[in-house]
C-alpha cells in the first residue's frame, strides 16, 4: 500500500509522460500528481519527504527529456488555475509558478510594461524559467524577479527577497524549491512600442529556431565565449540523425524528433555530439535539457 493513497483523487499510477512534454518521448511516472490548492500541495510534498519519495516537478515539460524507462517516484504538475495565476498592480506583476511565460508575456505587453517582451518565443512556466535563469540574448527572467515564495523539500513555506536570489547563466538557488509565486518588477510603456518590440523579436527567433518541430530547446549551455550551436555546425553535424532524433538543419542546437523516435535516440545523439565537440574542439558541452 502506498503512503499515496490519501491523495487519489488526484493520483495517477503509471502515467505515461510523453504527452506532458514537448519531445513526446519518455515512459511512465510511477505516480503522477496534480494538487488543487496550496495546502493539498504542502500536504503531498510532507507525505513524500516522510515516506522517502523522490519528488519531480513538471512545469511546461517544454525542457525535459523523459527515459524510455520512465521516472520513479512522485511527478507533481501545477497545472491547476491556483499555482496559474497573474496580477498586475501599477508595475509589479505577481505570476504563479504554473503559469506559462508565454501568459505572462502577453498580459504585461497588453498593459504596457516592458521587461517581458525579451523572453518572447521561450517555452515553460514561471516556475521553470526561474530555477533554469530563462533568456537569451536580449537578457534574462533574473533581471525582473524581486522576490520569489515556494516550499521547501520538506513541506516548508519560504520567501526569497531580491536579495536572497542568486542566478547565473540557466542556473539559479532556487532548484531545491516548489516554486509556487514570484514577484516581478517592470517598466511602465507605450503598449503598442512594446508589441512593436514583442513581434520583432518573435520574427527574429522564428527565423533561426525550429519552433514548429517537435524539440524541446536548447539542448546545450554555451560554453563561456562561444555558442554551442556554432560549433555543433562547425563540426558539421547538422542535419545528423539517430534512430528518429536529428539535430535541427535550422538550429544545430536543437535536436528535432520523428516519428517512432524513442529518448534513447536522443541521448545516444547527445553522447554523439558531446564527444565530437570534445574531440574536434576541446570543450565539454553541458546539457541544459534536463534528463529524467
Amino acid at each position: 500500500m502506498s503512503s499515496l493513497n490519501e491523495f487519489n483523487e488526484i493520483l495517477q499510477r503509471d502515467e505515461p509522460l510523453a504527452p506532458c512534454t514537448w519531445l513526446h518521448l519518455g515512459g511512465p511516472a510511477q505516480y503522477l500528481l496534480t494538487p488543487r490548492s496550496i495546502d493539498e500541495l504542502t500536504k503531498l510534498v510532507r507525505t513524500c519527504h516522510e515516506a522517502q519519495i523522490p519528488i519531480h516537478i513538471l512545469g511546461g515539460g517544454s525542457n525535459v527529456l523523459v527515459k524510455d524507462e520512465g521516472v520513479s517516484g512522485a511527478v507533481i504538475r501545477l497545472t491547476n488555475p491556483v499555482f496559474a495565476h497573474v496580477t498586475i498592480d501599477g508595475n509589479r506583476v505577481r505570476a504563479g509558478g504554473g503559469a506559462l511565460l508565454s501568459h505572462v508575456i502577453s498580459e504585461t505587453v497588453r498593459v504596457g510594461l516592458a521587461g517581458f517582451e525579451n523572453l518572447t518565443g521561450i517555452p515553460g512556466t514561471i516556475g521553470g524559467a526561474l530555477c533554469g535563469n530563462s533568456g537569451g540574448r536580449l537578457g534574462e527572467i533574473s533581471q525582473l524577479v524581486t522576490s520569489v515564495t515556494g516550499l521547501t523539500l520538506l513541506g516548508e513555506l519560504v520567501v526569497r527577497g531580491k536579495d536572497e536570489l542568486s542566478f547565473d547563466y540557466r542556473q539559479s538557488n532556487l532548484g531545491e524549491l516548489l516554486i509556487l509565486d514570484a514577484e516581478f518588477e517592470l517598466a511602465s510603456g507605450d503598449p503598442e512600442a512594446i508589441s512593436q518590440i514583442l513581434k520583432k523579436n518573435w520574427i527574429a527567433k522564428k527565423s533561426v529556431q525550429p519552433l514548429s518541430s517537435q524539440s524541446a530547446g536548447c539542448v546545450f549551455k554555451n560554453p563561456r565565449g562561444q555558442r554551442a550551436g556554432q560549433l555543433i555546425e562547425q563540426a558539421g553535424l547538422k542535419g545528423t540523425r539517430v534512430g528518429g532524433a536529428e539535430i535541427s538543419d535550422r538550429h544545430a542546437n536543437f535536436i528535432v524528433t520523428h516519428p517512432g523516435a524513442k529518448s534513447s535516440d536522443v541521448l545516444r545523439l547527445i553522447d554523439l555530439i558531446r564527444s565530437k565537440i570534445s574531440e574536434q574542439f576541446g570543450v565539454h558541452l553541458e546539457s541544459e535539457i534536463k534528463i529524467w
